[in-house]
């Protein structure tokens, strides 16, 4: 067990080890995953908001590590490390993550659960809403506001879309990050690029070339001009972003009905029901209802799972433009937050079947997860 977790045994740690008993309790083993990691998972998957509020250290060796800015990835590391990997399993724990934070402490505990391998992907994502809900609960709130999005469905309306690959692409990748996400439709729209001048040259000369020889001769450049990291980018990831960048330039021109029907998909909302309906009428419209199906009857399995445990479908708020700021959450997303005030949410996840590929697994394997944030909800408890 994690130093920082052994000395909680009262007052707000009590309450946080009573929490993830329960979830031991309800199937999810405890593990306590080394507090030092490797840097470059959460640089590469991680969203910029994390990356940015890194503790980076460099070993001797040139190797960068940090200190753990949450447990998904950790976790996820351990469990493909294990003789679970590729087999249903699920983990909970408590310890401190470590973060840059304006005017609060940079280590703070974080519970929560990870959940690999399950097919039911349904199910396994209202339990997973169910269980947020009951950390609440733990700690004297019974009513949280609901927040949920489902990232699959706009990487399936994207998918439908007739737009080169490297668009569609960096589309999903910025489904995250609004302003991102308004500049790429401008630029699409507009068929230009917005790339700096001085670059033009070498990204036009980079567009249509051998990708394995581009990548090689972009990071044999990079490495004779001394450059080893630019803001915690590898060599490698700032070669991918010119190729990216070569291929972004390539003369693609979003027609405008196009981007009329992203920013239709984007404003859906409001109780699941609500939302599936508004959605299967915007898929027939725009004659894509074979494209959404696939995603829109995994949202509809999941709203009855939710149903079938208890949850309020009303109060459930959902966004198709929800999104929660990390790189490899693929689909359901949620954020529990006080209605008393605005501000972080108390408990939140999602679902990320392409990380542990990503991480290095042979195959997929889905996976789906939750954070609670000990700190907020302690208040709640030191008043019950």
């Amino acid at each position: 067990m994690d130093a920082s977790a052994t000395k909680q045994t009262t007052g707000p740690g009590a309450r946080a080890e009573a929490l993830v008993a329960s979830y031991e309790r309800a199937g999810y083993g405890r593990v306590t995953p080394a507090i030092l990691q490797p840097a470059e998972p959460f640089l590469d998957l991680s969203g910029e908001d994390i990356r940015r509020r890194m503790y980076l250290t460099t070993a001797p060796g040139g190797a960068e590590f940090c200190l753990r800015p949450d447990l998904t990835i950790p976790v996820s590391r351990d469990y493909l490390a294990s003789a679970a990997a590729g087999r249903p399993a699920g983990f909970s724990y408590l310890g401190p993550v470590f973060r840059h934070r304006t005017d609060q402490p940079a280590e703070f505990l974080q519970a929560g659960i990870e959940s690999f391998g399950r097919t039911d992907k349904a199910a396994a994502d209202a339990e997973m809403l169910s269980l947020a809900l009951e950390a609440t609960a733990h700690y004297g709130l019974n009513a949280p506001d609901i927040s949920t999005g489902d990232v699959a469905l706009f990487a399936a309306l994207v998918a439908g879309l007739d737009l080169p690959s490297a668009w569609k692409r960096r589309l999903i990748k910025d489904f995250n990050r609004k302003s991102n996400l308004a500049q790429d439709l401008d630029r699409l729209v507009l068929g230009g690029n917005s790339t700096r001048p001085e670059y033009q040259g070498v990204l036009a000369a980079l567009a249509g070339s051998d990708p394995k020889g581009a990548h090689a001769l972009v990071t044999d450049l990079l490495s004779i001009a001394g450059i080893t990291a630019v803001g915690g980018r590898s060599v490698g990831e700032i070669a991918d972003r010119f190729l990216e960048q070569s291929a972004l330039g390539a003369g693609a021109k979003l027609p405008g009905d196009v981007r009329g029907l992203i920013e239709r998909f984007l404003v859906i909302g409001g109780d699941p029901d609500q939302a599936a309906a508004a959605l299967r009428a915007l898929a027939a419209d725009a004659n894509m209802a074979g494209a959404l199906a696939p995603a829109l009857d995994l949202f509809e399995s999941r709203t009855g799972f939710l149903a079938a445990r208890g949850v309020d479908l009303k109060r459930i708020k959902f966004a198709t433009a929800f999104g929660r700021g990390f790189d490899y959450y693929s689909g359901f997303v949620f954020e529990l937050t006080d209605p008393a005030r605005v501000g972080d949410p108390l408990v939140a996840g999602g679902r990320y079947d392409g990380l542990l590929t990503r991480l290095g697994a042979r195959e997929p394997i889905p996976a789906v997860g939750l954070a609670v944030w000990i700190e907020r909800l302690a208040m709640y408890g030191a008043a019950s």
